[in-house]
């Protein structure tokens, strides 16, 4: 009997050059933009929700994870953005209203591409094909990810390292390495690598900055079971 794993799925280095999105010709910096568009649009509209973090963050992660087995050629990142932060929504339970996700992404949109920021007509032509579009996504984001939308994200683990490394009331690292975790939501780093990795990467570069030492006899990070190399590759994404 296979055992349950309550890891992150991670790709492989074939799936991170070889994207669907590649292979219907569309440039890999316009790619990487419109994915940074659609974390943008998910933490704000979850920011104008109320919604708690875990689910803005399991959102986005789930919104990496779909284009790296579905086109942008093919998908909308409207759609999947606003699919993907529903069914996060339910499963951290906190569920939010269609009603409201959608008037929230109609407001953001236009304000986005610079138009009068109207209130959308409640079951008028606009708001129907904004649902419809939701309800699709949502069903695609389920179907092309196995409906495997486990996500472990890695915000309670620096918390406890922060503990363990007797470093939560420092006036800075904490909030650091908060605001690092967030960034990273915008970039292909909680789909290539494990929670513990990300919270000790966050932690390093917040240390580093505040020029803190860390233990290195042993080395802290073995502690918390991360790789060093795993580690330097996540600073260096951070970095840039």
């Amino acid at each position: 009997m296979s055992k349950l794993s309550l890891q992150n799925a991670i790709l492989t280095y074939e799936q991170l050059e070889t994207t669907p999105s590649k292979r219907d010709n569309i440039p890999e910096e316009l790619e990487d933009e419109l994915r940074r568009l659609g974390c943008d649009f998910i933490q704000s509209a979850g920011i104008v929700l109320r919604l708690p973090q875990v689910a803005m963050a399991t959102a986005q992660v789930l919104f990496q994870r779909f284009f790296y087995v579905a086109s942008l050629k093919k998908f909308s990142v409207r759609d999947i953005g606003m699919g993907a932060l529903f069914l996060a929504s339910k499963v951290s339970e906190s569920p939010c209203k269609i009603r409201d996700l959608i008037n929230v992404y109609h407001y953001l949109i236009r304000r986005y591409r610079n138009k009068p920021t109207e209130p959308l007509e409640y079951l008028g032509n606009v708001f129907y094909e904004m649902k419809d579009a939701l309800v699709i996504a949502e069903m695609q984001i389920l179907k092309k990810l196995g409906f495997n939308v486990h996500v472990q994200l890695p915000y309670g683990l620096m918390v406890n390292y922060l503990k363990v490394l007797e470093l939560t009331d420092h006036e800075t690292i904490p909030q650091k390495a908060w605001g690092y975790l967030n960034d990273s939501l915008r970039t292909n780093v909680y789909v290539c690598y494990q929670p513990a990795t990300i919270a000790c990467a966050v932690i390093w570069l917040a240390a580093r900055i505040a020029q803190v030492k860390l233990p290195t006899s042993p080395p802290w990070w073995e502690l918390f079971e991360a790789e060093l190399e795993d580690i330097l590759f996540k600073l260096f994404i951070l970095l840039n």
